[in-house]
């Protein structure tokens, strides 16, 4: 009996493997995998020319992600994003990424978060303050009013202030950039870059002025020798321990893009998931709104102490981050040999891990498809393992913002919940849409009403 045994493969098309697949219905393709091949642990499918390896199990995405983390560097669909992103935090790998690593993390330390929170909390109160004013008899896009006032929270804590009028203009342009290489990185039959086609004219225009923008922001705060309490004076002054450098321009332009992008899309995206969920679990609902209430108080403002003393609302955002993860897929590539469990492993070979599918996975989340924040009770933590939940990645390269994101999305829920009642306007399930995000297929709508007096 042998210890290695040939990957598990899906028998596809002639030279386009599973493409047309995948691209159809990625999810619903991708737990199609878990319940063919779920006991065999992982399997190999043909995505264009390239042939990737899904892994289907958190004890296999822990030994990628964190056990041999230096065994498996970006995978190619990273080259889309670095075009935009530039060399952060995201899109590197080795010495580069670790020292950049080593420069950023102090910005998002405990003690740094807890500035920020402040001006989280002001931002959601001002939040409630604009939806009062807003014609409420009629359905709200939640999805909308979150995307501002996201965008409004990470222009303030990364540059200290608004961008005035710019703000709309940013906005549209990064939503052209979400779709644009959504569809570029889901698509392995894309055209070259360099070939002009309007999606790549749109992507070129969109990503100037996106850069341009925040080009200009670093060289006028360059000159500015003033102390500020927001991220870029802190990534600013960051020197590295072993070197004494700081960062150059183009690394701060990566990195503010990066967080940027990050701290507004995909915290927008999931808190929208989260108010539908919601909206459509009244229980839930008035369950959180109590405990908001209660620590709250007669204070009209919460503190930034007060956001972590939530337990069963920090329960309902984990529970929404499992249903909707905002990184659904994450790939990777093997740099050497080697060998996962009793497969061998190829250098040079794509891996997918996607939270989508460890996270709805019956054996570590029994209905999985049903919400349920009680999954996330301190004493039911012992119940899985800790893989089987990665809305923020794992390793070495959990997502630096996650705590940063979790803080803003507690600031916006504790605000709202004290001061309206979310019900849907209909019955009919949202659907969701894998961009690079994992967006819904059709906008949320929601009534937002005013709580009884």
């Amino acid at each position: 009996m042998t210890d290695q045994l040939p990957i598990p493969s899906v028998k596809g098309v002639p030279f386009l493997g599973s493409t047309f697949a995948f691209l159809h219905n990625p999810l619903g393709f991708l737990r199609r995998l878990q319940t063919q091949y779920g006991d065999q642990r992982l399997v190999r499918i043909q995505l264009g020319r390239r042939t990737v390896t899904v892994l289907l199990k958190p004890e296999e995405a822990k030994y990628v992600l964190q056990e041999n983390n230096r065994n498996y560097g970006r995978g190619r669909s990273y080259k889309v994003l670095r075009e935009f992103l530039g060399d952060g935090l995201l899109t590197t790998d080795g010495d580069y990424w670790r020292r950049q690593r080593r420069l950023a993390q102090p910005a998002f330390h405990r003690q740094k978060l807890a500035l920020l929170a402040d001006t989280m909390i002001d931002e959601a109160v001002a939040w409630t303050e604009r939806l009062q004013k807003l014609d409420r008899t009629q359905p709200i896009d939640v999805s909308t009013v979150l995307t501002d006032v996201t965008l409004r929270i990470v222009t303030k804590t990364l540059f200290g202030s608004g961008l005035g009028n710019q703000t709309a203009s940013l906005s549209q342009a990064l939503n052209e950039l979400n779709r644009i290489i959504s569809q570029t990185v889901l698509n392995p039959l894309r055209l070259p870059s360099w070939f002009p086609s309007p999606a790549n004219q749109a992507y070129e225009k969109a990503s100037k002025q996106v850069h341009d923008l925040i080009t200009g922001i670093i060289q006028t705060r360059r000159q500015d020798t003033t102390h500020h309490d927001d991220l870029l004076d802190m990534l600013l002054r960051a020197t590295d321990e072993e070197t004494g450098e700081g960062m150059t321009d183009a690394q701060l332009l990566s990195e503010l893009i990066t967080l940027f992008t990050a701290g507004h899309e995909t915290t927008a995206t999931s808190m929208a998931w989260t108010l539908y969920l919601l909206a459509t679990h009244p229980d839930v609902q008035t369950r959180a709104r109590t405990e908001a209430q209660q620590t709250l108080g007669t204070r009209t403002r919460f503190s930034a102490d007060d956001l972590r003393a939530m337990p069963y609302l920090s329960q309902i955002v984990n529970e929404s981050l499992r249903l909707y993860p905002p990184a659904w897929a994450m790939s990777r590539l093997s740099l050497g040999p080697d060998k996962l469990g009793v497969y061998p492993l190829a250098a040079d070979e794509g891996v997918l891990i996607s939270p989508y599918i460890l996270h709805h996975d019956p054996a570590s989340w029994p209905n999985p498809d049903q919400f349920d924040p009680n999954r996330f009770a301190p004493e039911r933590a012992t119940e899985r393992h800790s893989y089987a939940f990665l809305p923020f990645g794992g390793g070495p390269r959990l997502c630096i913002g996650n705590q940063f994101a979790l803080l803003e999305m507690m600031a916006l829920l504790g605000q709202l919940l004290t001061t309206f009642d979310l019900t849907p306007v209909d019955t009919l399930p949202v659907q969701p849409s894998p961009l690079i995000t994992l967006r819904s297929k059709q906008p949320i709508r929601l009534y937002v009403r005013n709580l009884p007096v």
